[in-house]
């Protein structure tokens, strides 16, 4: 059996084959040309476990490729990857070897392909998380200089945040979730009424989570019970 890593750059990726001993069958530098990088791994194709690419920001072009090729390819999630880092500073043949490595040992942490009719969704999903993160940053900061020049305390009213739920959940769930609710808020008069009845309570941002956790609940029993949205069953 044979493994192969891909250390994927901009312009160039570095090709590692090796066997059940780790040892280098096949090693090169390559121009990111689907047609260079397919023909170095066709001699053992039909030996091959698989192949690694990293999850670099330009991975669609090669995994596609790759798979469209018959090769069964998996998406390296370098970032849980513990000792990537520090072998970074070994080379480029040194971090593709490794990625060969941890597919031969069975325990590559890895990503999820998506199908490339999806990918434009997520991308810009992401990329408007991105943009509202910064915008909100630009506005603290804004509000933090004003306050400052004009001799005005900012304070939290002494309230602790996040105690005995720190890091709880996915955090690209809890963005999405908190979307939905200021979409909910517009568009639906439950989730408007509900919505009002807690900013009269607290304030605006506790107001917005609460919706969003109500969201979080309908979907978990949505997705347990496989039955549709209820709205009057959501904020009864």
């Amino acid at each position: 059996m044979k493994y192969s890593g891909i250390d994927l750059h901009s312009n160039n990726s570095v090709v590692t084959v090796t066997d059940e001993q780790d040892r280098i069958v096949a090693e090169k530098r390559l121009p990111n040309d689907l047609t260079k990088i397919v023909g170095l791994l066709t001699p053992w194709r039909e030996e091959l476990a698989g192949v690694v690419v990293e999850s670099t920001f330009n991975w669609y072009w090669l995994v596609d490729g790759l798979k469209a090729a018959g090769f069964t390819v998996h998406l390296a999630n370098t970032t849980a990857i513990k000792k990537y880092e520090g072998l970074k500073h070994s080379g480029d043949e040194a971090d593709a070897r490794y990625l060969a490595h941890l597919l031969r040992l069975g325990i590559l942490p890895t990503g999820t392909i998506l199908e490339p009719e999806h990918r434009a969704v997520r991308d810009l999903a992401r990329k408007r998380m991105q943009l509202v993160r910064s915008r909100t940053a630009h506005i603290l900061a804004v509000e933090n200089i004003t306050a400052r020049h004009n001799g005005v305390r900012i304070s939290s009213n002494g309230k602790k945040k996040g105690q005995g739920n720190t890091k709880n959940g996915n955090k690209y769930l809890a963005w999405a979730f908190i979307e939905a609710a200021n979409f909910a808020m517009r568009f639906n008069a439950e989730a408007k009424r509900f919505y009002g009845r807690k900013k009269a309570k607290t304030n605006n941002v506790v107001a917005i989570k609460a919706l969003a956790h109500k969201l979080a609940r309908a979907c978990y029993h949505m997705l347990k019970e496989g039955r549709p949205f209820d709205v009057t069953r959501c904020f009864a």
